[in-house]
């Protein structure tokens, strides 16, 4: 089902003229009033039916707002001027909200890639962009969006790892947050185009370990950035020493031997990556 135009005219017009029609069959009926009989009344009550058929096709539309119109079964179109107007007679008006709405889902727990049980849950904005299909074509359009936000979110939950310890290069949950928003609001158009509705944004709002592995996982993040800082550190120690090093043997400051220079590698490396602060030893002998 297609959204399409619906006939229609300005209300304040076909209030007035309804109401002429309407005075026109009471000023027929005054002033028959004492000679009556039946073939006087045709004619008004003819222009009070029609001034009645006129007045039921009145609707009034709110911005940002759709009035879906069928008669007696027949889907005839939709009106989104805001505004009052009249349309064909004795049609059902299905009023539909062209605003955008926010949906929060529930906290979700479900398995990552590798299986470990995540708790996730994301926003979803949309809006209704065809008023025909949200009405028509799915039995209630903001119950079939909550539904599918879950399940779209369930299924980009199962595609991505948490995070990623050791392949720093491979998409995860916790650190491709935008890219993980873009695949799940494209994922959710797909499952939506249905219901005539446009996602505007879905992105993750709550991202966390399942509470029974909470605790291992929070260790096993620890440590791993504790190796990281001392990698870190480590590099950076070896690098001021070859330097140090290299210094000292183009100056001339002093000859160092292989030996020397073992030992010299190893105070220095002690002395920088330690982390408690070194105490200095003063050679007052000789150095040989």
């Amino acid at each position: 089902m297609q959204e399409r135009k619906a006939f229609k005219i300005n209300g304040y017009v076909g209030i007035l003229v309804s109401l002429v029609l309407l005075a026109v069959a009471g000023f027929l009926i005054y002033t028959n009033a004492n000679d009556l009989v039946g073939t006087d009344l045709i004619l008004p009550v003819i222009l009070i039916i029609v001034a009645a058929l006129i007045l039921s096709g009145i609707t009034i539309v709110q911005p940002n707002e759709a009035k879906v119109l069928t008669f007696f079964g027949t889907y005839l179109g939709v009106i989104r001027e805001q505004g009052l107007w009249i349309s064909i007679p004795l049609t059902l008006k299905a009023s539909v909200s062209l605003r955008v709405i926010n949906f929060n889902s529930e906290k979700l727990k479900v398995n990552d890639l590798e299986g470990n049980p995540i708790e996730i849950a994301a926003v979803v904005v949309y809006k209704v962009a065809d008023s025909a299909k949200a009405v028509f074509d799915v039995e209630d359009y903001e119950e079939f969006v909550q539904i599918q936000s879950e399940t779209g979110i369930r299924h980009i939950a199962s595609q991505y790892a948490y995070d990623h310890f050791e392949k720093d290069t491979e998409m995860s949950l916790r650190k491709n947050s935008d890219e993980i928003a873009d695949y799940l609001a494209q994922d959710l158009q797909n499952r939506l185009n249905v219901a005539g509705v446009d996602v505007i944004e879905a992105r993750i709002m709550h991202l966390a370990y399942s509470s029974e592995i909470a605790s291992a996982m929070l260790q096993r993040q620890q440590a791993q950035a504790v190796l990281s800082a001392r990698k870190v550190i480590v590099d950076g120690a070896v690098g001021l020493v070859k330097s140090a090093i290299e210094q000292l043997s183009e100056e001339d400051v002093v000859e160092l031997d292989e030996d020397k220079k073992a030992q010299m590698v190893n105070n220095l490396m002690v002395a920088i990556v330690s982390e408690k602060g070194t105490q200095p030893v003063i050679n007052t002998g000789s150095i040989h």
